[in-house]
């Protein structure tokens, strides 16, 4: 058995610094990628672990079915993926800045009760997106919520209203998230886009708040939470 053809094979000096600028360049070229599919691309998982894990998954496999393909080109890679990955960390650790720029900060959905629309925009999440993982913590309506977070990670986080502070909110089930045909006197109703709670005269009134020429209310609940 030819031991160097297996672990060394044709591989020259020259050729292991190409290997080593191919491997920061794929390296660097995953992150970009990753940052571009947003958090829920990458839910639970940072940017830099889903990185290690895509690029020593392709690493490891290619020269177990590769013949030309020797051991020591995989190990010049998957050691300056590693090196990366440590100084990528450590320079995080250092630089607030950084960090914000590669994992990205966390982002408000809500706030008072209300969406973010900008916010949700920036996280490339739609309506049904928050509003199924509201419903997955047991959250009725928006006015319960006094601070919801999409996290960087693509998780959520969320501050509730004490009971008796709860407020109107935004209908996050489906039979209550629905338009209302008819108004009621002294009744509370939600914009079905941004949350703004407020008496309306008409069912297809403008609301004040988003500028989005929304005119869909739906019926606002204020029930406390159960937890």
């Amino acid at each position: 058995m030819d031991w160097a053809k297996i672990f060394i094979h044709d591989t020259t000096w020259l050729f292991g610094i190409e290997i080593i600028l191919r491997a920061a360049i794929m390296f660097v070229m995953i992150i970009v990628f990753l940052r571009f599919t947003g958090k829920r691309g990458v839910r639970q998982l940072s940017i830099f672990e889903l990185t290690i894990i895509l690029s020593l998954g392709s690493i490891a496999g290619d020269p177990m079915f590769t013949e030309d393909l020797p051991i020591i080109q995989a190990l010049i890679i998957m050691s300056v993926v590693i090196l990366l990955y440590r100084l990528c960390t450590w320079a995080m650790m250092k630089y607030q800045p950084l960090e914000n720029l590669l994992e990205g900060e966390a982002i408000y959905i809500v706030e008072d009760g209300m969406l973010v629309l900008d916010k949700i925009k920036k996280g490339k999440m739609s309506h049904d997106e928050f509003f199924a993982e509201m419903r997955q913590q047991g959250i009725e309506h928006l006015g319960q919520v006094r601070t919801g977070l999409l996290e960087t990670d693509g998780t959520f986080s969320v501050l509730l209203y004490a009971p008796d502070n709860t407020g109107f909110g935004l209908p996050l089930f489906p039979k209550q998230y629905q338009a209302t045909t008819e108004v009621e006197d002294n009744t509370y109703y939600a914009c079905m886009h941004c949350g703004h709670v407020e008496y309306i005269s008409q069912n297809d009134e403008l609301c004040s708040r988003c500028e989005n020429n929304c005119r869909d209310w739906a019926k606002a609940l204020n029930t406390k939470i159960v937890r």
